[in-house]
């Protein structure tokens, strides 16, 4: 679920976070980045129980839609097809799903069960649900397509939902769109054979993604004054306070893993935080960052500092 370049947003979190804090601790930066990953999923769990959730108020809908203390028909119209929806069943009756949140003591929706009224109500006036229930009987492709435009179009762009998330862990500001990306690809994928785990993937591939993420962290801070030398003597010209304290994470994150990580390409190094400067910095940090790292990648191929070893890994 989680890919390097994440690991890597994730490292420069914790580190930007000891900064602010002043807190040198390494052992709590350690715990923090492991918790920052673990919440990580837990988000994921969370977007994806909105759709159960949203089903269950559809289904109490149809149960009990000529009670008068519901709202009207006008506002409500019998949702039976919707919750019909061969998605949302899978989604809503997968046990493997139900015991995971359950275990996690993930009864958010439960306790703030008015932001699935306020979705529920954006779903029944958006024009994805009335051309799906204007049209009699669907197909599984056409009941996957109605979920992937609900979340795409009503879900995700949620602004409620965007600050609840914001309000609960700072970290899911970030990882809100990652998340909701990489969930969207899993319900494209989705088919109705599969199995209740498809819903449930592994957040890191390998053992190996931890221990990278634990590795380029405390090799970051640990050489933190042997990094810093470095910049300076490419930025001959600029003071330690103009360059940006992102851009100094970036650049410190970035020549660790050029010279403690022979397994990862130069190449993938560089365009990793290239495009992590661009997305977390200011418009011109990316081309500082690139003058930087490549009169540095240069020194350390002709001074021999530079060994990079088998196929790599991003």
């Amino acid at each position: 679920m989680l890919t390097r370049r994440h690991i890597r947003v994730k490292v420069m979190q914790c580190i930007y976070a000891l900064v602010q804090s002043k807190d040198d601790s390494l052992d709590k930066q350690l715990k923090f980045l492991k918790v920052s990953i673990d919440n990580m999923y837990v988000l994921y769990l969370l977007m994806l129980s909105l759709l159960a959730e949203l089903h269950k108020l559809a289904e109490k809908h149809v149960q009990h839609a000529s009670k008068k203390y519901l709202a009207s028909e006008e506002e409500y119209p019998n949702p039976a097809k919707f919750v019909e929806n061969k998605v949302l069943l899978q989604i809503s009756k997968n046990a493997l799903l139900t015991g995971e949140l359950s275990k996690r003591k993930l009864n958010n929706w439960y306790l703030n069960e008015d932001y699935i009224k306020i979705l529920y109500r954006e779903i029944v006036s958006s024009s994805d649900y009335k051309d799906y229930m204007a049209k009699e009987g669907s197909t599984y492709d056409e009941d996957k397509q109605l979920v992937v435009q609900l979340f795409k179009n009503v879900i995700a762009p949620n602004d409620k939902i965007y600050e609840y998330f914001e309000d609960d862990k700072l970290t899911w500001v970030d990882d809100f769109p990652i998340v909701n990306t990489y969930l969207v690809k899993r319900l494209k994928k989705l088919d109705s054979k599969a199995n209740d785990r498809f819903f449930l993937p592994r957040l890191l591939k390998d053992e190996q993604d931890m221990e990278y993420a634990n590795q380029l962290l405390t090799k970051t801070l640990l050489n933190d004054a042997k990094w810093e030398k470095e910049i300076e003597a490419k930025t001959p010209n600029w003071d330690n306070d103009r360059i940006a304290e992102i851009d100094s994470i970036i650049l410190k994150m970035a020549i660790c893993e050029l010279l403690n990580f022979p397994s990862i390409p130069e190449k993938v190094t560089l365009n990793e935080y290239l495009e992590i400067a661009k997305e977390y910095s200011t418009p011109k940090s990316s081309i500082f960052i690139n003058g930087v790292l490549d009169k540095l990648a240069k020194e350390y191929k002709a001074s021999g500092q530079l060994q990079k070893v088998g196929r790599g890994l991003q």
